[in-house]
C-alpha cells in the first residue's frame, strides 16, 4: 500500500471521494460481538513526508493492551483538511497488514462520515478492508450541534441539514467533547456506545489514546517498527 495515494491530485481525492460513498454500510452485521477493540493514529510534523503509523489492539471490555503495530513510510500527498485519509490510509494500511489477527472494531483518531463528503478518514478505511470502523476525533470538521452537559457520558448529536451524522461526548467534566461518528459496519449510536465503555481516566478514549502514546514515541526513537506482542 505504500505510496498508494502519492499521484493523486485534490481534486482527484474529492471525485475518488464521492464516487466510493455509495459502498458505506453503517448497520452492524447480526453475529457482531466485540471481543477486541483496537485503536489507530498517525504521527507527523505537518509539512514534512515521514509519517509513523500505529495500531494498537486491546482486550474488549477490560481495555488490556494485547499487541501493536508500527510503520514508518512516506507519502507526499499534502496535508489538506478534509483529505487526511490520503495522506494516512496508506501508512495504517501497512500497519494493519502486520496484525497477524484483526480486531473486532477499529477506532480511528479523525473522522468517519462527520466529513462533508461522508468520507472521513476511518469510513475510508472501511471501505477498503471491510473492516468495522469508528471515527473518534478531537475537532469537529463538519456538522451543527449543541454541547451536551457537562457529567461523563453525556452527550448530543452532531447534524448536517438535518441528517444525524456523529454524536458529540462528553468524556470527562470541565474538558471539550470528543466527536464520535460511525465509519464502517455500524450506526450513530452503535458508535456512541462503544467509545462510552473505551472512555478511562483522561478525554480521549483509551484506544486512541494509547495508539497516540505509541506512534508519538515511535517518532521520538523509543520504540521500534513492526509487529510486538505485550
Amino acid at each position: 500500500m505504500e505510496g498508494l495515494y502519492n499521484n493523486i491530485t485534490v481534486t482527484e481525492a474529492a471525485a475518488l471521494q464521492k464516487s466510493v460513498r455509495e459502498k458505506v454500510v453503517l448497520q452492524k452485521p447480526s453475529d457482531f460481538n466485540i471481543t477486541t477493540v483496537a485503536g489507530a493514529d498517525i504521527s507527523f510534523n505537518k509539512y514534512e513526508t515521514t509519517v509513523y503509523a500505529g495500531i494498537i489492539v486491546l482486550n474488549f471490555p477490560s481495555l488490556t493492551p494485547l499487541s501493536y503495530a508500527l510503520v514508518q513510510t512516506e507519502v507526499t500527498f499534502p496535508y489538506v483538511p478534509g483529505y487526511l485519509a490520503f495522506r494516512e490510509v496508506p501508512a495504517l494500511l501497512q500497519a494493519w497488514e502486520l496484525l497477524p489477527q484483526k480486531p473486532s472494531v477499529l477506532i480511528v483518531d479523525g473522522h468517519g462520515i462527520a466529513h462533508p463528503r461522508r468520507m472521513g478518514i476511518a469510513t475510508h478505511f472501511g471501505v477498503l478492508t471491510g473492516q468495522t470502523t469508528i471515527g473518534c476525533a478531537k475537532k469537529k470538521l463538519w456538522g451543527k450541534y449543541e454541547l451536551p452537559p457537562d457529567e461523563r457520558g453525556a452527550h448530543s448529536y452532531l447534524y448536517d441539514k438535518g441528517e444525524v451524522i456523529g454524536s458529540v461526548l462528553c468524556t470527562r467534566p470541565k474538558v471539550k467533547p470528543v466527536f464520535v461518528s460511525p465509519g464502517y459496519g455500524l450506526s450513530v449510536d452503535d458508535s456512541l456506545d462503544i467509545i462510552k465503555q473505551c472512555m478511562g481516566k483522561y478525554r480521549i478514549p483509551e484506544p486512541t489514546r494509547k495508539a497516540h502514546e505509541l506512534v508519538n514515541n515511535f517518532r521520538t526513537g523509543r520504540l521500534q517498527a513492526g509487529y510486538h506482542q505485550l
